[in-house]
């Protein structure tokens, strides 16, 4: 979205000007000064400012001992990625490719050409030699975390290559493997750089559910995208209750079925927040509390955002940029991020249309994150009175 939709909103624009000002400071962002001779780690920083978007800074801000390697699983998984979104690809060769995509990152010189829907990811493929100059500087435990996630991963997408996304359940296992992994990844690498404690990496269930909340939002929000890109991530399970077609929906956005529809998925996200919530309680270092709860808030911001929105069917929906900047500065605690969940859950509280067949389910799980804030408001009070 335009800055010119912030000007009215003063704290806003306020978060803009801030952020501009003092963005490296604020954030905590490190100088990345042990780069500056290393042009292969040089190349891995600068794709990620280009691949990931939203991802690079917070990955920078990340405490010094783990953000090469954090930056090396980002940018390992984008190119895996990269390959499963190629649609010119044919299905052998993609198949094989993503299976046995976690060998390469022990195979130095290899690059691969001529793959990737855009040209920041076939810039990274094209020069992945370098990536794996630098994952094979990392510890060996980390290596291996990360491989083994890759594995799982590229298993998956190509299980997925060959078999439509049918029901609910071929849907929660597509995003496990996109992202749900990434998120039981992180849980792993964090506790094996001692950031966070050996607890963290047992909490698979929390762990996938920050992943799935993160996908479920961007298959919602990418409706229009990937219906041109000829992907569909929607399950049939659901948009067939809507629906004849899954190209319908942009045709009559406007319609109440299509409304439901996308309010049906919308609120399958949102049955992840809680759990969102709980995984963010257990973190105790404050760096990686950021970087975990960044993406989580942007989010619910998104699933507010998109919520009830016919625009979804037509045009890819963002949220405010002075929005953006204002959720960057004020999710440094968990009770910052409560109370935005609070905040975005109300927005959509307020949205709820009448007379729909999902909206009863909307209001429960909406009240459903109040109560939860609630409570953990109370709670936070309460330990801050004891102590």
């Amino acid at each position: 979205m335009s800055i010119k939709q912030s000007i009215l909103k003063p704290e806003e624009m306020a978060a803009l000007i801030k952020m501009k000002l003092g963005g490296k400071k604020i954030m905590g962002q490190h100088n990345n000064g042990h780069i500056k001779n290393n042009n292969n780690l040089i190349f891995c920083y600068d794709t990620l400012d280009k691949v990931s978007r939203s991802f690079a800074a917070v990955i920078r801000q990340l405490p010094e001992e783990i953000n090469d390697v954090v930056c090396l699983f980002y940018l390992i998984l984008r190119g895996l990625d990269t390959v499963e979104d190629d649609m010119d690809l044919s299905k052998d060769d993609k198949t094989l490719l993503l299976r046995e995509f976690y060998t390469k990152n022990f195979e130095q010189g290899w690059n691969l050409t001529n793959v990737g829907d855009k040209e920041e990811y076939r810039d990274l493929l094209a020069n992945y030699d370098k990536v794996i100059e630098v994952f094979l500087m990392l510890d060996e435990k980390y290596q291996r975390i990360i491989t083994g996630i890759c594995k799982k991963m590229g298993e998956g997408m190509a299980d997925f290559v060959e078999s439509k996304i049918r029901s609910i359940d071929d849907y929660n296992l597509y995003c496990h493997y996109v992202a749900g992994l990434v998120g039981i990844g992180l849980s792993e690498l964090f506790a094996a750089s001692e950031i966070e404690s050996k607890e963290l990496e047992t909490k698979e269930v929390l762990a996938n559910s920050m992943g799935l909340f993160l996908q479920k939002t961007n298959i919602v929000r990418d409706y229009k995208e990937d219906l041109d890109e000829n992907r569909i991530f929607w399950p049939e399970e659901v948009w067939t209750l809507y629906g004849p077609t899954f190209e319908s929906f942009s045709l009559n956005p406007e319609n109440p079925e299509s409304l439901s529809c996308l309010n049906h998925m919308v609120n399958d996200a949102l049955s992840h927040a809680t759990d969102c919530l709980d995984y963010l309680k257990l973190l105790r270092n404050k760096r990686a509390f950021r970087f975990c709860a960044i993406p989580q808030v942007m989010a619910i911001a998104t699933l507010a955002e998109v919520y009830n929105n016919q625009k979804v069917f037509t045009e890819n929906v963002k949220i405010r940029k002075g929005l953006t900047a204002k959720l960057f500065l004020n999710s440094g605690s968990i009770e910052e991020v409560v109370k935005i969940y609070k905040k975005m859950a109300a927005s959509i509280a307020g949205k709820i249309p009448n007379g729909l067949p999902n909206s009863q389910n909307t209001l429960d799980l909406v009240e459903k994150i109040n109560n939860y804030c609630d409570l953990a408001l109370a709670e936070s009070y309460k330990s801050h009175e004891i102590a």
